[in-house]
């Protein structure tokens, strides 16, 4: 094959006994001429600021930026903290792993991370994946999903691999969103009420819940439903007009206003804390289900287990990956279409590089894994924190980091007082405003058919498994796709008398490109409309106008289509070819009518077949220029808004031979 591209000019030129010792001399020289420029290019100036992104933005750092930097990763830490916590619940693990989670994400996307607001640690959806691939495994199970999650991310993002996410629609994200917040909420509920029992998918979920109810401990429901209510309303705080910054305050004014303002943000943490010392202060008397001892101290910082005990049982990678199953390939995927959505959402219009995103979480979860974390990806809710705080640089994210690591330091011992119900209702009002409700009105007036695709994808992942509520809101994104090529629109005009000597004639026009799952759709309504609107004789003229390419089936369909026409001798006639599609239908037909020009086009028509050659003589003595429609559907007969039609009157023609 290389011989081929490499040396057809020099095989062109020489004869054929000397034109293998060319081509052999040559391709080695060319092989290494591409090797180099590959490497030049690799290690260019510009592919160093593209995929190391902190190149680009270090030497401009200063004073302003380091202040916004500051303020914003305190405040998402005192987020990410209890958040870290709670879906380490979710997840099935202990505690301190959400944490061990939380930290090392900070630091790869400085390095690597294109956008400035982004936060890469746990969150709600990876927590319940991981669950649900690892929970019957325990941490060496999600220390390995994270390990594996971050080598296929980085594989996918060497291959270029990100232009695939624009092959999942936002209706199908939209459905999974918020079928998982709806999924995880639920999954909170015995937390809130303080019942223990265990479920698989929501409508089990809520069958215990009922079940249960008798068994609920008013003192963890007491303390769920005030903290929740406490979390909305400092949720709002921030949005009043009087806490806002004006240009005008003073610097008291300021400063109240900046706590305020942190006051909001950082809520979790601190209904949390409130939390915490109530239930320590009643430890003696302990009226709440607490989270238990949670383990001291930093991570040890590891290899990723590649084999692991469980039950006394020893299993080696290969058994760890088949228990795991489908979750290489899905934990994956969803991280980089939360990542790059949240990316997209906090872009300020710049254009995402998906490629690089997926170099920067391939890298956080990698590294990751070497410090127990769980798989991560990028958090909504602590991003848009990050972005309300004024945060300047990705540089926020060494403030976040080094939080979670003095609280993992001396913080842990206390860490165990944290009510259960506390941590139901942080992720409850997490998750809560991750329902996109307010979508399907829009989706509904923009195109009523992506109402199947959002509703399906949102059902699925609901009832059936999240995992597979992406391939079904694919797959039905995929069916329509796939049935509007392989049935497009075809307009049809019908010219009824031209000046001069011009024949009569039908247009067909095609308003899709033509390949293959169209071709004979295609070919049956040109047919149709050469039998009924050319009554079998005129000249049918298709305009290929909207063709940007053809393939060998469509090719072989339009020459069976000519056949077809000769056969009733009735003329046929395409104009507007591109010339790939031109040569397309040279190489099936050689003798195909192709109008390159109107004066070739009017010649074509005053050749044409004897049979065609039929003058439309209208008795109102004037040209018309026909009726114009689309194949399949009724011609509009009168405007709504005018008393009379809007159509021109009737004309009777006769035909003359």
């Amino acid at each position: 094959m290389i011989i081929l591209i490499w040396g057809g000019e020099a095989a062109a030129n020489t004869t054929p006994g000397k034109s293998a010792g060319i081509m052999s001399r040559s391709c080695p020289t060319r092989t290494a001429a591409i090797i180099k420029r590959g490497v030049r290019r690799t290690f260019s100036k510009e592919t160093l600021f593209k995929r190391l992104p902190i190149t680009s933005w270090l030497p401009k750092y200063n004073l302003e930026c380091f202040e916004g930097d500051l303020m914003a990763g305190f405040t998402v830490g005192l987020t990410v903290i209890p958040q870290g916590i709670a879906y380490a619940v979710v997840a099935g693990l202990p505690p301190n792993y959400g944490l061990y989670s939380s930290f090392m994400g900070c630091f790869m996307y400085l390095i690597f991370g294109s956008c400035k607001d982004i936060t890469i640690g746990p969150t709600a959806i990876m927590a319940i994946m991981t669950h649900e691939y690892s929970g019957n495994g325990g941490p060496d199970f999600a220390v390995l999903l994270c390990f594996l999650t971050g080598l296929i991310i980085l594989a996918a993002g060497f291959c270029n691999l990100g232009f695939l996410i624009n092959f999942i629609s936002k209706p199908v994200i939209c459905g999974f969103t918020s079928a998982a917040a709806i999924t995880i909420a639920s999954s909170q509920l015995k937390g809130l009420f303080g019942l223990s029992y265990s479920s698989d998918g929501i409508i089990e979920t809520y069958k215990n819940l009922f079940k249960h109810i008798g068994e609920t401990r008013w003192q963890d429901l007491t303390l769920g439903i005030s903290t929740i209510i406490i979390l909305l309303l400092l949720r709002k705080l921030k949005d009043l007009k009087a806490v806002k910054v004006q240009v005008t305050d003073e610097m008291k004014t300021r400063i109240w206003k900046k706590c305020v303002f942190l006051l909001s943000v950082g809520r979790n943490a601190i209904v949390v804390i409130i939390a915490l010392i109530i239930a320590y202060a009643l430890d003696h008397h302990q009226p709440f289900i607490i989270t238990g001892e949670v383990q001291p101290g930093l991570p040890a910082f590891k290899v990723p287990p590649f084999s692991t005990v469980i039950n006394g049982t020893n299993l080696t990678f290969s058994d760890m990956v088949l228990d795991v199953g489908s979750g290489i390939a899905v934990i994956p995927l969803i991280s980089i279409i939360e990542s790059i959505a949240i990316a997209s959402a906090f872009s300020g219009g710049k254009t995402i590089d998906a490629t690089q995103e997926m170099f920067a979480l391939g890298f956080c979860n990698l590294v990751g894994s070497f410090a127990q974390s769980m798989p991560v990806t990028g958090s909504f809710t602590r991003t848009a924190v990050n972005a309300t705080s004024g945060v300047k640089t990705p540089a926020g994210g060494i403030v976040t980091g080094i939080l979670v690591i003095l609280a993992l330091a001396f913080l842990t011992a206390y860490f165990k007082f944290i009510p259960k119900a506390s941590l139901a209702a942080v992720i409850i009002c997490a998750v809560i405003f991750m329902i996109e409700y307010d979508i399907v009105v829009p989706v509904w007036k923009a195109r009523r058919l992506d109402e199947l695709t959002l509703w399906g994808s949102f059902l699925c992942c609901l009832f059936w498994k999240l995992e597979y509520g992406i391939l079904v809101g694919a797959g039905i994104n995929l069916a329509i796709l796939l049935f509007g090529i392989a049935r497009p629109k075809v307009k049809t005009d019908i010219i009824k008398k031209q000046d001069g000597d011009e024949p009569a004639y039908v247009v067909v026009e095609p308003t899709n490109g033509l390949f293959y799952p169209s071709v004979e759709y295609v070919r049956a309504t040109v047919s149709k409309a050469g039998l009924t609107t050319g009554q079998g004789s005129l000249t049918v003229v298709v305009d290929c106008s909207h063709f940007t390419g053809i393939d060998f089936t469509a090719a072989k369909g339009l020459g069976s289509l000519c056949l077809d026409f000769e056969k009733r001798q009735q003329n046929l006639v395409f104009t507007n070819v591109p010339p790939s599609v031109k040569k397309g239908l040279q190489s099936i037909n050689e003798d195909i009518k192709i109008a390159t020009s109107p004066d070739e086009l009017h010649s074509l028509l005053r050749s044409s077949y004897p049979a065609a050659a039929v003058n439309i003589t209208c008795t109102t003595g004037r040209s018309s220029t026909g009726v114009s429609r689309l194949e399949g559907e009724d011609p509009d007969l009168t405007n709504p808004l005018l008393e009379v039609s809007t159509l021109p009157k009737p004309v009777i023609c006769e035909r003359e031979t």
